[in-house]
C-alpha cells in the first residue's frame, strides 16, 4: 500500500492554516468591538433612564411646590470619589452608582416640601437616617454609605456621601 506524497500539499495546508487563523483573530477583534459598543450603549441607556426619572420627579415636585418659595424642592445625592487613595472605597461603574443614587434619593424623599429654615434639624435627621446605612444586593454587592456634607442652595438639597464595600459579619 502506498502513502500519498504530502510534499505537494504543504504550501496549501500552510495557507489554509493562516486563513483559518486570520478568520479566528478577525472574529475575536470584531466581537470585542461589538461588546465595547454594547457596553457603552447599556451605560448610556442607564444614565439616560436615571436622568429621565430625576427630571420627571423634579417637574412633579416643582409643580407641587411652585407657590412655596421656602421649601426643599429637590434632593440631589452625589457620591464622593477620592483619587489616588486605597481606603476601601470601590471604583463604581455608572450603573451601580446610578442605583445607589436612586436608593439614597428615595430615602431622602421625605425631606421634599420641608422648610429650608429648619435645615439644621433636617440635616441632623438626614445624618442619622443615612449614617453608615447599608444598601444590600446592589447588583450582587453590599455597600455602606456615610453622609459627609449636606448643602442647601436654591431650594435644592445636595448630599455628598462616601461609599465603601460592606463585608457581612460572620454568623
Amino acid at each position: 500500500m502506498r502513502v500519498p506524497p504530502f510534499d505537494r500539499y504543504v504550501r496549501v495546508m500552510r495557507m489554509t492554516g493562516i486563513l483559518v487563523l486570520g478568520m479566528i483573530i478577525g472574529a475575536a477583534v470584531y466581537n470585542s468591538f461589538y461588546l465595547a459598543k454594547t457596553e457603552a450603549l447599556i451605560t448610556l441607556k442607564s444614565d439616560l433612564e436615571v436622568k429621565l426619572e430625576q427630571y420627571e420627579k423634579d417637574i412633579k415636585s416643582l409643580n407641587e411646590f411652585k407657590n412655596q418659595h421656602t421649601v426643599i424642592k429637590s434632593v440631589k445625592p452625589r457620591i464622593e470619589e477620592e483619587a489616588g487613595q486605597n481606603t476601601g472605597r470601590p471604583k463604581l461603574d455608572s450603573v451601580t452608582e446610578a442605583e445607589l443614587i436612586k436608593r439614597i434619593r428615595d430615602d431622602l424623599g421625605s425631606f421634599l416640601g420641608l422648610s429650608i429654615y429648619e435645615i439644621d434639624s433636617d440635616a441632623r435627621l438626614a445624618r442619622r437616617l443615612l449614617e453608615r446605612k447599608v444598601y444590600s444586593d446592589v447588583y450582587g454587592k453590599d455597600y455602606r454609605i456615610e453622609v459627609k456634607t449636606i448643602l442647601l442652595a436654591g431650594n435644592v438639597m445636595q448630599v455628598w456621601v462616601q461609599v465603601r464595600y460592606y463585608a457581612k459579619p460572620p454568623s
